[in-house]
């Protein structure tokens, strides 16, 4: 058991957890404003095959995570348009776009790179791992938080300025008055599509976010399909944490924990189909233990006349 569960393995969670709960951060601020957005599958895979071009062509970093930032933008916009302005129903758009996602992305890694499956390079340099100073030297506690990239700490940072901006904030008062109640937030002169366009687009850009992190920051190189089902995953953290920032962490690290346990569990003589499971399984559990109907409610209106 100390073999298992050692600190090594809460390295690892803080770093697994990033993808899962940047997603999941721009999935509260869509929900806070009426829209399930269900494609935040899809969207982490365009902010990862984005990277990895950005990063090829341009040898930067930080023009390969703009580049991210703006493809899953722009992408977002698209969900925007259809579920605000045509009022379609966000659930079926949300799944079309995460298709879109997985066959845009193969068909541009063939084009592109002219290869099948993945796509690696071994001249391209990955985010770089920060060494915290005083941080580092502390027992346990500088094994586990320390030697991580900056979009690591960037995201737990977020976590705080979305608490802040959420429920001390004038424009994040607004924000969660649009999604309570968009008539009765209109009426007092807030321009309910302008928020939920404000709130798609940080979507795009924490989903793009987490798309560098998961193909720059833990194995810089992208591969068909490498989310595989993050995204998902993030939508039940959302869902668990009541689009709460904390509680979408805490949630988040549950679900990242058991995705570094899938991987260290490998190394244990485990059949790799079986330890690849956990998050999954983990994922089915939240939501049979998941009690509030609020999303659900939120789901099935859809498209609804009320925003």
């Amino acid at each position: 058991m100390e073999q298992l569960f050692d600190i090594s393995l809460l390295n690892s969670t803080v770093r697994m957890v990033t993808p899962i709960l940047l997603a999941a951060l721009g999935g509260a601020l869509c929900a806070r404003v009426g829209l399930f957005n269900v494609g935040l599958e899809g969207l982490v895979l365009i902010g990862a095959f984005a990277a990895i071009v950005g990063n090829h062509f341009t040898g930067s970093l930080l023009l390969a995570i703009l580049l991210a930032v703006l493809c899953v933008v722009l992408f977002s916009l698209l969900f925007a348009y259809m579920a605000i302005n045509l009022k379609a129903n966000e659930i079926v758009v949300g799944i079309a776009l995460n298709f879109l996602a997985v066959g845009l992305t193969t068909f541009a890694l063939r084009t592109i790179f002219e290869v099948k499956g993945a796509f690696y390079d071994k001249n391209m340099d990955g985010l770089p791992s920060l060494t915290l100073p005083l941080i580092d030297q502390i027992p346990v506690v500088g094994p586990i938080v320390s030697g991580h990239s900056p979009l690591v700490y960037f995201t737990f940072l977020l976590v705080v300025l979305m608490h802040i901006y959420l429920f001390k904030t004038v424009s994040g008062f607004r924000l969660l008055a649009t999604g309570e109640n968009p008539i009765a937030a209109q009426s007092m002169g807030v321009k309910v599509r302008r928020v939920q366009y404000l709130a798609v687009v940080l979507c795009g850009v924490f989903c793009g976010l987490a798309g560098a992190q998961l193909s720059l920051g833990q194995v810089t190189m992208f591969a068909e399909g490498m989310t595989a089902g993050r995204g998902f995953i993030a939508l039940v953290a959302m869902m668990l944490g009541q689009s709460n920032p904390s509680g979408v962490m805490a949630a988040s690290l549950l679900f990242g924990f058991m995705d570094a346990l899938s991987i260290r569990l490998q190394g244990f003589s485990i059949p790799t189909h079986f330890t690849l499971m956990l998050p999954y399984v983990m994922t089915i559990v939240a939501m049979f233990l998941f009690r509030d109907k609020s999303y659900l409610q939120l789901a099935q209106r859809g498209g609804g006349s009320d925003r």
